[in-house]
């Protein structure tokens, strides 16, 4: 570890404080406000794509009405992108003359970017044609990270809104969300970092690739295309896909360390200032705070694990004569470094990202477990664009119940009392992700079809395995990379446990904002048991890690820990 690496990473974390506020307080005027910011630049996108849809943002929906109009886009936006890529040797934009992509990955593929995971099976350059890479992937990074937005919105909403006796219990309109999150907040905010981008280095054409001539005198193909843009929205909306095979590390989608930096801070941007947006949806800011320091706080503590276990040499390699004076640097750019590319893995899994700049596989099993428990914890942690929020929201309803029961009072939050309906949701929502995770992670572990798409043997091989699925479950998108999943097997289980990561998770979250929207708020008392300091920020940190550990403690220990003790004895296995 280094005084230039720690400093790196308070700066980093200096700065998504800082810009929390403002961010979120523009987010609030976007969702909630009167008054939108910025009318008269955008106003007249909006009002000609609602005229376009035959959208009135004025009429709200109930939580089913909610729900159904988001699967129905998902399905539908699914059904295209799997239609562009069977057809892309066909269509234009493809000057490489790339062939159509199979079923089985034009499936995990449309459903990965659909989903928000932005898992990939495959190398972009050698796959997917411009046309694939813009109105099939980088479409969808800016729709499914919009949808996240207006769900998170939509949840704000079923807990804040205090509504007159009689009134439609509504919770927003997803439509509207849909297109105010696009058009006020991703396009803007993806403008000025793709031209950021661009002058740091990134490329940004649709030329063919370029034929050059080797110092050895070999000759290598150089891929080109729209980099720059896609980059810039896979990292604000926490999406990840990489316009390359080995994303964030390639010079021409992260060119130096300025655009590192850039792309890094994107990733937890909007989903920290969205605890803000939050509190002022609450009418109290300290709501928000709350939420924010939770957080931050787990961070923190992901950081103060992995980068020095990263700074560490990798006890593999002992007795093997190499140099490990600047830590485990198996896999990292050295462009970045251990502290970069160490940010980058937690932040990436905070939010639900999955862009990497380093290979997680290589990372010391201690370094790697991180970025793995990360992404286990529930996609809370910031968590992707939206997703994060709504997920600690739920956790918000579980810890306030859990204090309930210990001081003896009916559980309120927000003056509203939670009920037996809200905890049977809860516990869907948290019972769903680890059944997909450990179901999917054991079927893949024990079939011949499974594990011979594995590259290592013993506990990483397990952890590979437990890593893809969490990832996927978890909507991540990132790998340890030791694990060739572009087979029928591995496209489809993947496929469908991000389906099932993503939307059996948004019904439940969906259904406890309607089920709160409608209730009567009840006025403070001394027995109430307030949710905005330091105390109950505490507990929901407890919750949330403790449902955490005691679901996949037995799995990681099998994983991560195991390998960590036999690294130590000198055995890779």
């Amino acid at each position: 570890m280094t005084f230039v690496g720690w400093l790196q990473i308070i700066i980093y974390a200096l700065l998504i404080f800082v810009f929390t506020k403002p961010l979120g307080i523009y987010m609030y005027r976007v969702f909630e406000g009167e008054d939108r910011p910025l009318a008269r630049l955008f106003g007249p996108l909006e009002r000609g794509l609602y005229a376009a849809c035959g959208v009135d943002p004025r009429r709200e929906q109930t939580w089913l009405q909610y729900t159904f109009a988001l699967l129905a886009f998902s399905v539908f936006s699914l059904l295209v992108s799997y239609v562009i890529f069977r057809l892309q040797a066909v269509l234009p934009w493809n000057p490489q003359g790339l062939p159509a992509v199979s079923e089985h990955l034009s499936f995990n593929t449309a459903v990965s970017f659909t989903t928000n995971t932005n898992w990939q099976s495959y190398g972009g350059e050698s796959t997917m044609s411009y046309l694939s890479q813009m109105a099939g992937l980088a479409w969808h990074n800016f729709t499914s990270a919009a949808a996240g937005m207006g769900i998170a919105i939509a949840l704000a909403r079923g807990l804040t809104r205090v509504l007159p006796e009689g009134a439609p219990r509504t919770i927003g309109n997803f439509w509207a969300d849909l297109v105010r999150a696009t058009v006020y907040i991703l396009l803007p905010m993806s403008v000025v970092m793709t031209v950021v981008l661009v002058a740091g280095g990134v490329i940004q054409n649709l030329a063919p690739y370029v034929q050059v001539t080797t110092l050895e005198g070999a000759q290598q193909t150089l891929a080109m295309g729209p980099a720059a843009s896609q980059i810039a929205i896979k990292q604000l909306g926490t999406n990840g896909g990489g316009f390359f095979n080995v994303n964030s590390s390639h010079p021409f989608e992260n060119a130096t360390v300025v655009t590192n930096f850039v792309e890094c801070l994107a990733i937890l941007l909007i989903s920290a200032a969205l605890t803000y947006t939050y509190g002022l949806m609450a009418r109290s800011t300290r709501q928000g705070w709350a939420l924010f320091a939770a957080m931050a706080a787990l961070f923190a503590v992901g950081i103060a694990v992995a980068y020095p276990a990263e700074s560490q040499p990798n006890a593999a390699f002992a007795g093997l004569g190499v140099d490990q004076h600047l830590g485990n640097l198996e896999g990292k750019e050295t462009r970045f470094g251990v502290s970069a590319s160490t940010l980058w893995a937690v932040a990436t899994t905070d939010a639900s990202n999955g862009s990497v700049n380093s290979m997680h596989d290589s990372f010391t099993p201690l370094g790697g477990l991180v970025p793995l428990f990360n992404i286990e914890l529930g996609e809370v942690i910031f968590g992707g664009v939206g997703a994060g929020l709504y997920g600690m929201l739920v956790f918000v309803v579980l810890s306030v119940f859990i204090a309930g029961l210990m001081v003896g009072r009916t559980p309120e939050y927000l003056g509203k009392k939670v009920e037996a309906r809200e905890m049977k949701l809860v516990m869907l929502y948290i019972l769903i992700f680890p059944l997909i995770i450990l179901g999917f992670s054991a079927w893949s572990a024990v079939v011949p079809y499974g594990v011979s798409s594995l590259n290592n043997a013993g506990p990483h091989g397990l952890s590979e395995i437990l890593y893809a699925f969490s990832s996927a479950a978890g909507n991540n998108g990132s790998a340890f990379a030791g694990l060739n999943a572009n087979t029928p097997w591995w496209d489809t289980a993947m496929g469908l446990a991000m389906l099932a990561g993503r939307f059996l998770m948004i019904i439940p979250a969906l259904a406890i904002g309607g089920s709160m929207v409608g209730k009567k708020v009840v006025p403070a008392s001394l027995g109430t048991f307030p949710t905005n300091g330091p105390l109950f920020t505490g507990l929901l940190i407890g919750v949330v890690v403790i449902v955490g550990a005691l679901t996949f403690f037995p799995a990681l220990c099998l994983g991560p820990i195991v390998e960590h003790f036999l690294a130590n004895a000198g055995k890779l296995y």
